[in-house]
C-alpha cells in the first residue's frame, strides 16, 4: 500500500474520531449546563468525519431527535458511496469503469 494512501486513511480516521469526540464533549457540556458546541460545528464535523459523528450521536444519545441532524447519516452514506467507488476503481485498474460516462 502506498504511504500517501496510508496517510490519507490515518487522517480520515482522525477526522472521524474528532467528530465523535465533539459529540461527546457537547453532550457532557449539555449535562453540565456549560457553554455548548454550536450545531454548525457539529454538522461541519459530520461532513468531514460522518462515521464518527454518527457513532457519537448513537453512543452518547445526542442530537438524535433534531431534524437537521438527519444530515449526518446522509453524509455517512455519501462517504460510503465514494469509498466504494474508490475501492472499485482501485481494483479495476484505475479506469473508473463503473461510471456511466467512462
Amino acid at each position: 500500500m502506498n504511504s500517501s494512501i496510508i496517510d490519507l486513511v490515518f487522517l480520515y480516521v482522525l477526522l472521524n474520531l474528532g467528530a465523535a469526540l465533539l459529540y461527546y464533549a457537547d453532550k457532557r457540556r449539555a449535562q453540565q449546563g456549560t457553554w455548548r458546541i454550536s450545531e454548525r460545528a457539529l454538522l461541519a464535523s459530520a461532513v468531514l468525519g460522518p462515521f464518527g459523528a454518527l457513532a457519537g450521536m448513537r453512543l452518547f444519545r445526542h442530537k438524535t431527535q433534531k431534524t437537521k441532524f438527519l444530515l449526518v447519516p446522509l453524509c455517512a452514506l455519501l462517504h460510503l458511496a465514494v469509498i466504494v467507488l474508490l475501492i472499485i476503481n482501485s481494483i479495476g485498474g484505475g479506469a473508473w469503469t463503473v461510471l456511466p460516462w467512462s
